[in-house]
């Protein structure tokens, strides 16, 4: 009788050094797809790129732009990482005036995730109360953050001058230009994937359309693995992080948000998974705002990582949005949850919410629809007055 076969360690996927190979390859596939949405932005004609600046100029269609862009991938990482690539287009560039809203409206759409998710726990009346408070309470957030923002931003600019003096800084002195430290891979990498494309046409138009088509599959494709691969790795340090910060004081929950965040690459993963505590009453709707907070923050860091791909005379634009989104969250963190009476605001909305939702099962799914798809056709009407 043949020995019996020795089993291989499963998942030899989750070696440490596999892992750390697998996240890196990620990660320059990440850059590469935003590396290549500038490119193809370069090359597109110029009245194209006129038509969709002259759009966006209005803040309420780049706020548009944003949740909607957000709700349909999922993912405010992807959604951000578009608009540092296109602030950071070698020709033509997306104005940062133009960005600020679009970041801003990305913010509003990351909510969505944990507020469908939270539609799971409607067979049970408390634990869909408890998780739907706790969900909605992120999107009541981030909705009074650019009621609050926005405005202030019209009227004074001071997140994109804040934003321009600190890239400023950080990208060169003297006149220097910022270069990518990763340029030339990049470039070399992104090569056959243009030939490959070059040889399907001749039109420049088209070539430029389909990199940008690939460019934006490769983002969505790489954040979503490097979510994955991030998540598996880090589930059982996340749990641990975030069970020890939920009895500590609001600014280690908000500590606890931002690096959890961090290590998955995704806020909607850090406040999703506080849905489910939440409707098992293992956490409160207090515990979970201060790291739904922390969340926010956390993500800006993917706009931070995508801006290391920005290569040409506009590299340093796409700092300065990425700076701009990390801003702007923690001037929400600073004007909301500093002060206790506008701190109550979301929390309060989101309860009483939470109870229409519970006597009435479709008030909470017209809640989503209005919210997330009725607001941008709201936005679109006023820009059509307001032109």
């Amino acid at each position: 009788m043949a020995p019996p076969i020795p089993k291989i360690a499963p998942a030899i996927s989750t070696h440490p050094i596999i892992r750390t190979v697998g996240v890196v390859a990620l990660l320059f596939v990440f850059l590469l797809g935003v590396n290549g949405l500038g490119d193809a932005f370069k090359s597109l004609g110029g009245d194209f790129i006129d038509s969709f600046f002259a759009a966006t100029r209005n803040p309420f269609m780049g706020l548009m732009v944003g949740i909607l862009a957000t709700t349909l991938v999922q993912s405010s990482s992807v959604t951000t990482s578009l608009i540092v690539g296109l602030v950071a287009a070698p020709v033509n560039p997306l104005p940062i005036a133009n960005a600020v809203p679009m970041v801003m409206g990305a913010n509003i759409g990351t909510t969505v995730t944990n507020t469908i998710v939270s539609m799971a726990h409607m067979g049970r009346r408390q634990e869909f109360y408890r998780a739907f408070s706790v969900a909605t309470c992120h999107d009541f957030f981030n909705y009074m953050a650019v009621v609050i923002l926005l405005p202030l931003e019209m009227a004074t600019g001071y997140l994109q001058r804040t934003a321009t003096v600190i890239s400023s800084t950080l990208t060169g002195f003297g006149g220097m230009e910022y270069d990518s430290p990763i340029k030339g891979a990049l470039k070399a990498a992104l090569a056959p994937i243009k030939g490959a494309i070059g040889g399907l046409t001749d039109s420049e138009r088209i070539q430029a359309i389909v990199l940008i088509l690939v460019s934006g599959v490769l983002i969505y494709i790489a954040l979503m693995l490097l979510v994955r691969v991030m998540r598996s790795a880090m589930r059982s340090r996340v749990e641990v992080i975030v069970s020890r910060g939920l009895h500590k004081a609001p600014a280690i929950g908000i500590l606890v948000g931002i690096l959890v965040t961090v290590m998955v690459q995704s806020s909607s993963i850090t406040t999703s998974l506080l849905v489910p505590l939440a409707g098992a009453g293992i956490i409160t709707l207090m515990q979970a705002f201060p790291i739904t907070i922390g969340a926010n923050i956390g993500t800006t860091v993917t706009a931070l990582l995508a801006a290391l791909a920005a290569t040409g005379p506009n590299a340093r634009w796409g700092i300065t949005i990425a700076i701009v989104h990390l801003l702007f969250n923690m001037s929400a963190t600073l004007l909301i949850y500093s002060t206790e009476r506008v701190r109550n605001l979301p929390l309060t909305a989101a309860r009483r919410l939470a109870s229409v939702a519970v006597r009435s099962r479709r008030w909470a799914i017209l809640y989503v629809i209005l919210l997330f798809y009725g607001v941008p056709a709201l936005f679109a009407v006023l820009n059509r007055l307001l032109g």
